[in-house]
């Protein structure tokens, strides 16, 4: 089953990292977002990738073309007709497509565009800037058992302030600092397609979060994988150096391949 993931916007929520590059190539630890993603993937055996590209997509081009340099030991020798000799290397065994989606294009014209790769068949598709610690074979077993044209993984983001219960003379009877939601469930991406979705998509125009998955929910064809563990995304500075730190400690939850 091939993993589409979108990498096209413009991360304006960011912009002091993307201005310089695309969102997904924003450094957590070591590596950019979007690999720390695809290694998700990779631990559930799932290796074939088609990325959606955007703004600034030459960047993720150009890092992926020299992504076996970069973990190779490698000699030049200029002295012999540019000879290259590679010592070593580690990489992954991935099968990336890069697949220009137009600059200004919505969500669900990515997707449209890259039809043409993902052919007849299911396919899996998430955002270029969440991680979570999402078990992906349970997330495509239960997507294969209820036969729905889509699954969306739901998760209750942790609240960003402190909740309060005051009493009516305004006494802090309970102080709970950064509570697991609302009782609400928000997307968190990681979704699991069957190929008819595209049918609900005409032009680069579409939002895919809106008509397309509406008409689908309406039609009682969208499911939602519960997953009550960890998940967060990058849409601010404030989150990137939230999952850096995670990253520098030694316990970032969605490091499930260590």
């Amino acid at each position: 089953m091939k993993v589409v993931i979108l990498a096209g916007g413009l991360g304006t929520r960011i912009s002091e990292e993307t201005d310089l590059k695309p969102k997904p190539m924003i450094k957590i630890g070591e590596y950019p977002i979007i690999w720390n993603i695809m290694k998700i993937y990779s631990f559930y055996g799932y290796n074939e990738f088609i990325i959606c590209l955007g703004y600034k997509g030459e960047i993720i081009k150009e890092y992926f073309s020299n992504y076996f340099l970069y973990n190779s030991d490698v000699t030049f020798n200029f002295t012999n007709g540019n000879e290259m000799i590679i010592h070593n290397h580690s990489t992954e065994p991935w099968s990336v497509t890069l697949a220009d989606t137009g600059k200004d294009s919505m969500t669900g014209g990515r997707l449209k565009r890259i039809q043409k790769y993902v052919g007849n068949e299911p396919f899996m598709m998430t955002y270029g800037d969440g991680v979570g610690d999402i078990d992906i074979r349970q997330l495509v077993e239960y997507h294969q058992s209820h036969g729905k044209l889509a699954t969306v993984t739901a998760t209750q983001p942790s609240g960003r302030f402190g909740a309060l219960n005051l009493t009516s003379e305004n006494c802090v009877e309970r102080f709970a600092e950064k509570i697991k939601g609302d009782g609400g469930w928000v997307n968190a991406g990681f979704f699991v397609l069957q190929p008819e979705v595209f049918n609900y998509i005409s032009d680069d125009h579409i939002v895919f979060e809106k008509e397309p998955l509406e008409e689908i929910a309406r039609q009682s064809q969208l499911m939602a994988y519960k997953h009550t563990n960890f998940w967060h995304p990058m849409d601010t500075l404030r989150d990137k150096n939230y999952l850096e730190q995670l990253w520098k400690s030694g316990r970032a939850p969605w490091k499930i391949w260590s």
